[in-house]
């Protein structure tokens, strides 16, 4: 069994408010769960209105598709409707 770990941090750059932040998080949330099958949620930056940062986690048999699921998953991010611009990620394998 193989658990991949990824954090994401976004700025949601018209944003002006923490309700705001909710509706493009949840969306963003919602989205890569039902597409890519993984556990999504915001894990730092909750009081901040332009800054968030979510967590993602996958288990697999296989740490290569892990990793091409985590490529695709941040392409989607990218080329998406999503009003937000990814600062910074990082990736995690464990083995277990």
């Amino acid at each position: 069994m193989i658990v991949g770990v990824c954090k994401i941090k976004l700025r949601i750059a018209e944003n002006m408010s923490l309700k705001g932040k909710r509706r493009v998080l949840k969306s963003i949330v919602s989205q890569l769960g039902n597409k890519f099958n993984i556990a999504v949620a915001e894990v730092d930056d909750n009081q901040l209105w332009q800054i968030a940062t979510i967590g993602v986690c996958s288990i697999s048999n296989n740490s290569r598709h892990i990793n091409e699921m985590f490529a695709n998953l941040m392409n989607f991010i990218t080329a998406g409707r999503f009003e937000v611009e990814i600062l910074d990620y990082e990736t995690e394998i464990i083995p277990c």
